[in-house]
């Protein structure tokens, strides 16, 4: 933890100064090795392992710290508008929903903001810890998004391996996801990219693979971790989400719908200084999130995706090749990001 708040004022004195300057990426330079070498100078496992905590924090508090780039992220923990619809997807994480799958029939509650909740995260860290709920999530995070986005230090010393589950079906089995939670979640992953300075281009990318990879009901099984192989990755199997191409619907479990936790008796770890009894807000005097009372605060995104994807197998270490066509405007408070999703071709 001492190298990650070391390396973090020198990171966010240089994302000020880079702002959205940074020139094209090259074609056979990952993602975050680019980005990497922008923010901290050279690409090593330090450096990279450090600027996927700070991408994955913003994702899920928001913007956390100032300076940063203009781009106001509210994190997934806060609730929000996604093309009108009411999104709050809090209750998967604070335990207040029966919605883990810990290999039973139905979901269980688990508190995954039981050690320090948002103040640990404002820090760099995953967690006050190393044995919480909490820590194994978040590490999960930074390992999992580390070979998303190409890390090339992924899997040495100093970036760990992703060690999670294999399928994130199988994850998100009890949790019954819609377009719209999904949508919401993909969009904090592209402002919190855009507020580091990542180039819309970029940006489109990462929200293209994540909607290719995760959004599509139905979807074949799909090498996302190389080590897990070809794995059922769909997350979003309402009947509302868009059907993919070679759909093998039969190879997906029942969805069971999330029940509220004190409906069905689930036992559910202590709150302790979670999120849960707060929610994080805009604070125009720091051009940051600040964790505040639980209020009806909200964000709004509209983002009007097609229901088309590519049915080519696409694989986190190799040439992904997207046939999304999509015009996604994420409007807030500081400004507009256009992105044009168009058959986008990307090294991850």
């Amino acid at each position: 933890m001492p190298v990650l708040n070391t390396m973090r004022t020198s990171f966010f004195l240089t994302l000020a100064a880079i702002g959205s300057a940074i020139a094209q990426r090259p074609a056979n330079t990952s993602i975050c090795d680019y980005y990497t070498t922008a923010l901290f100078g050279n690409s090593n496992a330090t450096n990279e392992y450090s600027l996927l905590v700070a991408l994955v924090n913003t994702v899920v508090i928001g913007n956390y710290t100032k300076p940063n780039v203009g781009v106001r992220v509210p994190g997934i923990l806060t609730p929000g508008l996604y093309n009108g619809v009411l999104s709050d997807i809090l209750p998967f994480f604070n335990g207040a929903l029966a919605s883990s799958n810990r290999g039973g029939s139905s979901g269980v509650a688990i508190n995954f903001l039981d050690d320090g909740g948002a103040a640990p995260l404002m820090k760099s860290m995953p967690a006050y810890t190393t044995t919480s709920n909490q820590y194994k999530l978040m590490t999960h995070l930074y390992q999992f998004f580390g070979s998303l986005l190409g890390c090339s230090a992924y899997g040495s010393t100093g970036f760990p391996a992703y060690s999670g589950s294999a399928s994130m079906a199988s994850v998100h089995r009890f949790m019954d996801l819609d377009p719209t939670d999904l949508g919401y979640f993909i969009a904090q992953v592209a402002l919190a990219a855009a507020s580091f300075g990542v180039a819309d281009t970029d940006v489109a990318a990462v929200g293209a693979a994540l909607q290719s990879l995760f959004g599509y009901r139905c979807a074949p099984p799909t090498t996302v971790i190389a080590a897990q192989g070809a794995q059922l990755q769909s997350v979003c199997e309402d009947d509302t989400c868009p059907l993919a191409p070679n759909a093998t619907c039969a190879a997906y479990p029942a969805i069971t719908p999330a029940m509220d936790a004190n409906a069905t008796g689930a036992a559910t770890a202590s709150m302790g200084t979670g999120v849960g009894a707060m929610t994080v807000t805009w604070n125009e005097t720091c051009g940051c999130h600040m964790t505040q009372p639980a209020s009806n605060a909200s964000f709004s995104v509209n983002m009007s995706p097609t229901s088309t994807m590519s049915s080519a197998s696409a694989t986190a270490t190799g040439s992904m090749t997207q046939a999304s066509n999509a015009g996604v405007g994420m409007r807030e408070g500081l400004g507009a990001l256009a992105l044009a999703i168009a058959g986008v071709a990307f090294v991850l």
